[in-house]
């Protein structure tokens, strides 16, 4: 559904013209894992008229998860919020980026965008960029780091080999 080649355009292209698509419920990641690892979304569609406007709602993960996996998975829990919005649509904006949580967006938008479906998504992690001087600071932090954990290491070791000496034990 959210490709772009020409099987998957005419295929939105139907499911726009002969039914009523009027939600997209995106799913987070991990939802069907270790299964799959294809993106899920919940279309739904009725056959009352043609598509007018399309809300598309994003669940995300709880704050308490990393991810949903086989041991960790989604429960109706996780659908409290969408319910909730479910009978008072309205827009979210996501707080911690440019995206929209829930939005509507008309046919005529949907079909200037290419038919693209991909909306609402998950807001990617944006790499930060250090100045030179920061970057050094940050390399000099690291290093320091690493040398302090290796001295704690080394003098780890030379415990370990203590006590295998006194215990007859033979030492490499």
């Amino acid at each position: 559904m959210f490709g772009t080649d020409g099987a998957k355009i005419e295929l939105k292209k139907r499911l726009l013209n002969q039914f009523n698509l009027h939600t997209i419920i995106r799913l987070p990641s991990g939802v069907f894992s270790p299964y799959t690892s294809i993106s899920t979304n919940i279309l739904f569609f009725d056959k009352t008229r043609r598509t007018e406007k399309i809300w598309f709602y994003r669940v995300d993960t709880p704050s308490a998860y990393k991810a949903f996996s086989k041991t960790r998975p989604m429960t109706l829990e996780h659908f409290t919020n969408c319910a909730e919005w479910w009978n008072n649509r309205r827009e979210i904006q996501d707080p911690d980026s440019e995206t929209f949580k829930a939005k509507s967006f008309t046919v005529d938008e949907i079909i200037n965008r290419g038919y693209d479906l991909d909306l609402c998504g998950y807001p990617s992690a944006n790499e930060e960029v250090l100045s030179f001087p920061e970057m050094l600071k940050e390399i000099k932090t690291t290093q320091e780091h690493y040398v302090a954990l290796t001295s704690r290491i080394n003098a780890r070791l030379e415990k370990i080999s203590v006590l295998l000496q006194n215990i007859g034990g033979d030492v490499v």
